[in-house]
Parts: C-alpha cells; sequence; structure tokens
C-alpha cells in the first residue's frame, strides 16, 4: 500500500506521535522553540513568553533560535522546586 494511503488510515494519534517522536528523542541536544513547546506542553506563544522573561535559555546558531534541552529540565526543576507539594 502507498505510503499516502497508509497515513490516511491512521488515527490521528497515530498521526501527531509520529510528527513529534523527534522531540522525544533523548539524543537531541537542541530543539527549536515549536519542539520545547511541545516538550512542555505549551503553546508557542508561551513559550516565546517564558524565553522573553528570561525563564528558558536560548541560543542562537546564525538566524536560528534553539531551546537547549537541558534549559528545559532546568526550568522544570526550578518549577518543582518553587510550587509547594500537593497536599
Amino acid at each position: 500500500m502507498p505510503r499516502a494511503a497508509t497515513e490516511l488510515t491512521r488515527n490521528p494519534r497515530e498521526l501527531h506521535q509520529m510528527e513529534t517522536a523527534h522531540t522525544t528523542d533523548p539524543g537531541r541536544v537542541l530543539l527549536t522553540v515549536e519542539d520545547a513547546a511541545r516538550a512542555l506542553s505549551v503553546g508557542r506563544t508561551t513559550m516565546y513568553a517564558l524565553i522573553k522573561a528570561g525563564h528558558i535559555a536560548t541560543v542562537r546558531i546564525g538566524h536560528l533560535r534553539r531551546v537547549p534541552a537541558a534549559a528545559l529540565a532546568a526550568y522544570v526543576d526550578q518549577l518543582t522546586t518553587e510550587q509547594p507539594a500537593a497536599a
């Protein structure tokens, strides 16, 4: 069966997982802003706001902006230490 026909028979969740599979690759060191937003389950606008506020570090490669995976981990660690545990 041709690839396009096969993709039409997949459910939307499978297609989303295929499209975003590269964002969960533990070997990736730098993520696009969009991939970083997906990794945190926030929108692109929210991710840019977090970056602008200085909550998440980024690097520039030429004209490209990338988010180090370590910066996401540091942000999540910061959130978990700042917020009290749920009772």
